[in-house]
This record gives C-alpha cells, sequence and structure tokens, in this order.
C-alpha cells in the first residue's frame, strides 16, 4: 500500500472518529486544509462521497460508514505490524504523541520530556493538552498524563513525582493594599481570577481543613480559560489566583507571589503516565517508559 494511501486511510478514520474536520487535523498534527484535501482524493479515487459536510457538522454517509467499517480492522493491523518491525530498532526514534491536561503537561516536559529529549534528539514529541478526559487510543496517543485518581483502569499506570498542591497566591503590592485573607470566606472581599473549566463551568476553589471541605464560588472582574493568563494576571497585582504549585513555585521562592490560605490547600493525588498494554511497544516508547520509571 503506498504510503500516501494510507494517509488518506488514516484521514478519513480520525475525521469519522472526531466528528469535526479541524479536531481531526490536530490529532493528526496537520493543517485543516491537507486533511479536507487527503479526504477528497479518496472519496475521488473512489468515487463515492464518505462524508456529509455542513458548515456545523460532519457525518459519514451510508456508503462511508460500511467503508469505515471495513477499513478500521485493517488499518489497525497495517500500523501494529509498522510498530512492531519499529520495535525492533537499536536506537531510539520516531513520534511519541501524549495527552494531557495543561498544568500536567508543563510538569512533565520540564522533568521527563526535555531531559528525555536531550538524550535521544531523534526521538520526536508531540504534545496534545485538553482538560477533558479523552480515550488514548481512540484518539492515536502512546501515553496520557493525569491525576492517579482519573487514570482508566483499563491502562497500565506508572505513578510520577510526588503528591501536589494547589495554592492561593497573589502579589506583595495586592495583599499591601488589600489586605491577607486568613479563611476562603475572607475571600469574598477580594478580587479573584476566575478560572473557566473545557465544559465551561467556572471553577470552584476547593479548601480543605480539619477534615471540613468546602468550594468557594469566587468573583473578580476577570474570568480567564488558561492558568497561565491568571499567574500573569496576578504577578500585576490583578488579583488573587488558584494555581498549582508547581506553576508559581519560582515566583513564590523570588517573592513575585506570596501564599495565602496555606493551611486551607489540600493535598493533591500524584501525576500518572497511563497507557494500553502494548505486544510491540517501538524502542523510543520502551525507552521513554524506562527513563520515567527511574525518574519517578
Amino acid at each position: 500500500m503506498a504510503q500516501h494511501n494510507l494517509t488518506e486511510l488514516d484521514a478519513v478514520l480520525m475525521v469519522a472518529r472526531r466528528g469535526k474536520f479541524r479536531a481531526a487535523a490536530i490529532e493528526l498534527g496537520v493543517s485543516t486544509t491537507a486533511l479536507s484535501n487527503a479526504v477528497g482524493k479518496l472519496e475521488r479515487a473512489l468515487g463515492v462521497r464518505l462524508f456529509n459536510r455542513t458548515t456545523r457538522s460532519v457525518s459519514l454517509t451510508e456508503a462511508g460508514q460500511r467503508f469505515v467499517d471495513q477499513v478500521a480492522p485493517a488499518v489497525r493491523e497495517i500500523h501494529e505490524a509498522m510498530e512492531a518491525a519499529r520495535s525492533q530498532q537499536a536506537a531510539p526514534s520516531g513520534t511519541l504523541r501524549i495527552n494531557a491536561f495543561p498544568t500536567a503537561a508543563r510538569e512533565i516536559f520540564a522533568s521527563l520530556v526535555l531531559p528525555f529529549h536531550r538524550l535521544h534528539p531523534q526521538v520526536h514529541f508531540d504534545i496534545v493538552t485538553e482538560g477533558r478526559l479523552v480515550d488514548i487510543v481512540a484518539g492515536g496517543f502512546d501515553l496520557g498524563v493525569r491525576s492517579t485518581d482519573r487514570v482508566p483502569v483499563d491502562t497500565i499506570a506508572l505513578p510520577f513525582g510526588g503528591a501536589r498542591r494547589n495554592v492561593v497566591v497573589g502579589a506583595p503590592s495586592y495583599l499591601e493594599a488589600r489586605g491577607t485573607p486568613m479563611t476562603p470566606q475572607d475571600l469574598v472581599a477580594h478580587a479573584c481570577l476566575r478560572v473557566r473549566l473545557p465544559n465551561g463551568a467556572i471553577h470552584r476553589w476547593p479548601f480543605e481543613k480539619d477534615g471540613q471541605s468546602i468550594h468557594i464560588d469566587v468573583d473578580g472582574g476577570l474570568t480567564l480559560d488558561e492558568a497561565s493568563l491568571a499567574r500573569t494576571a496576578a504577578l500585576a497585582s490583578m488579583g488573587l489566583t488558584l494555581a498549582m504549585e508547581f506553576d508559581v513555585r519560582d515566583d513564590i521562592d523570588a517573592g513575585r507571589l506570596v501564599r495565602v490560605l496555606e493551611d486551607w490547600t489540600p493535598t493533591l493525588p500524584p501525576l500518572s503516565l497511563y497507557y494500553p498494554s502494548r505486544r510491540n511497544p517501538t524502542a523510543a516508547f520502551k525507552a521513554f517508559i524506562d527513563f520515567a520509571r527511574r525518574q519517578g
């Protein structure tokens, strides 16, 4: 089978799986235009339309559904055969695709991916960050990274790092002007940087002390959907933010941000790398897992 034909089949299967060209293109690491061209080329070669396309949705035609049902197992076997061949490589190479939520991606990037890449520069990493929990097999990922308590039960988990913490922080100038909250209820008198979750809900700040657990729906003039923006705003004295300790540790050590409500911020489960059982792992995959075990 020619390489371009396999690429076109991968394109059709990913669009069928994700239901959107843009999402499928992101998964495959190509442009939406390139993906659409690949699907169109295969449709022209087959002489049949595989997808119904509208401005809002993409769905398989009846012929497309039959085609996907018949082709998917064969394409899976081809990729498994290619993976088996790559597993015989002496030196790690190729691509490792990792799915993680943003804060976890930042942790493994600094502590695992960069050190490993320095040792094995011929290994390419494709890291996709998402807040939602995805099926890494269906998404074509080699590995996922989540909190240990959120790892799917049908996968192999490799705990990494220690316990993590949320911290509430603010700039010294902000705290000097507005005072320091002593209890979570004191946050009602403060400007807080609100963060929107992937499902659209506003994140309620979790606190715990002496067995008492509460969630505070904070208020403030800025609502953001990215933790790094909240950190930037906090450094600019715009308010208090709830952050992962890892993300603001350097700011705390340098005195740019100050922790508050320390006795109210609970410990969180550690991270885990997780992956499905693999019959023929590539040399790159085996080397990365071994490296993670040594570092963990």
